[in-house]
């Protein structure tokens, strides 16, 4: 299938290299049009210099950019998808946006004959390289159907979970449940460590009950190390829960947790912070306890 795919981020990049090695024609497009074209040279990928480009011979256009304006620019922008793809080809944002946003960019791609699916994932940058990320889907049945062979390059568990815009509420309920088990998992090896225990055999003890959770298994060792590479950016995960509690007040639902949280990545960030991974929540912890 030919696919263009528009950003080649942390994680964009091993979603690409998974769609070729599983026998897909990729033309890509990235803002820096070095980066992109090191990576074609690298990965038997096309290059070319704007989405329209990308799109011309797609049969389904793939994007994952950082926010809902950067999605509305490579889609509906000047050099956008829209003049590029052709009538009855699939645009898939694989994104983490506003639900709203992704709902009007759907109506204007269909005017022009232009389906579309929001297929945020989850699974970190660890997912992305192995695909196995988990992709939440939202859209028309019969365009998740025909979309699966480059859903299933990329992600082991894909879920149609409604209709356009439901892939984006739902990964509002993913990001909201990450924060919670983040801070706890902070809150919990910081204990631990004041203590004085030993945290390997705390997390050996606690994450095989109730409290086990890939936070506590992939993140726990970068809290207890103090150590926080990048595996999903404290400034996106902030973002992504600023649209969780958007959504929230509009459907009238508090979310008291997830808003202490986007507080304290509002920190991080201020203090410079913002490029380590989400784990770097327990940067805030250690401090509030002296450690």
């Amino acid at each position: 299938m030919n696919v263009a795919f528009i950003g080649l981020g942390t994680m964009g990049a091993p979603m690409v290299r998974n769609l070729i090695k599983a026998g897909h024609t990729v033309t890509v497009y990235n803002r820096t049009p070095a980066k992109a074209t090191a990576f074609a040279k690298e990965t038997g990928a096309n290059a070319v210099l704007s989405p329209q480009q990308a799109a011309e011979q797609a049969d389904i256009s793939i994007t994952c950019v950082s926010d809902s304006a950067d999605v509305e620019a490579v889609v509906l922008g000047d050099s956008g998808i829209i003049h590029g793809a052709r009538p009855g080809s699939l645009v898939i944002d694989m994104s983490t946006i506003s639900p709203g946003v992704t709902c009007h960019i759907a109506e204007v791609l269909k005017e022009k004959a232009i389906a579309m699916l929001d297929a945020p994932v989850s699974g970190g940058s660890e997912g992305a390289q192995q695909g196995t990320l988990s992709i939440m889907v939202g859209g028309a049945a019969t365009d998740v159907e025909r979309a699966m062979p480059v859903l299933n390059a990329m992600g082991s568990t894909i879920t149609h979970v409604g209709p356009i815009g439901a892939g984006q509420i739902t990964k509002a309920i993913n990001q909201i449940i990450v924060a919670g088990t983040y801070w706890s998992v902070a809150e919990g090896m910081t204990l631990g460590l004041k203590a004085g225990l030993d945290m390997e055999r705390v997390v050996q003890a606690v994450g095989s009950g109730a409290a086990g959770s890939w936070g506590l298994s992939h993140r726990s060792a970068n809290m207890i190390n103090h150590e926080y590479p990048l595996g999903f950016r404290v400034r996106l995960h902030r973002k992504d829960l600023a649209i969780a509690l958007e959504t929230a007040r509009e459907l009238g639902q508090p979310l008291p947790v997830a808003a202490y949280v986007e507080q304290m990545e509002s920190s991080l960030m201020a203090k410079g912070y913002g490029d380590e991974d989400i784990s770097a929540m327990a940067r805030s912890v250690r401090e509030m306890g002296g450690l």
